[in-house]
């Protein structure tokens, strides 16, 4: 188990972002767990039948196992590396362990021909 699943796993069992899993997370990811808190926060992690989506302020990211469109994941993150993950990825891990996730019934790849 990594450390990622272990605050994860820790996240569900709690229901709640207590300030020590926070400075847990935030140890571990630094501004992007900071980043990913405010969105959950926001509730900007939207769940579709096909993707899981964060909306940032620029644009809407793709995240799918732990793998984002972003170009923080493309080019500054080891993928081979599990506990390197965007703020967008690390959003999504939280939204889902506190069932957070803004739900929609739809598929992205439909609301995407709109934007």
């Amino acid at each position: 188990m990594t450390a990622v699943d272990d605050w994860e796993q820790q996240l569900a069992e709690a229901g709640d972002l207590s300030p020590e899993l926070v400075d847990r997370i935030v140890g571990l990811h630094g501004d992007r767990a900071q980043r990913a808190i405010q969105a959950v926060s926001e509730n900007r992690v939207k769940a579709y039948r096909d993707f899981t989506v964060v909306v940032g302020h620029q644009d809407e990211y793709v995240v799918e196992n732990d793998g984002c469109s972003c170009k923080d994941a493309e080019y500054n993150l080891d993928s081979t590396d599990p506990e390197q993950l965007c703020w967008h990825a690390i959003a999504v891990r939280i939204a889902r362990a506190l069932d957070e996730t803004d739900e929609h019934d739809m598929w992205y790849s439909d609301v995407r021909d709109f934007l």
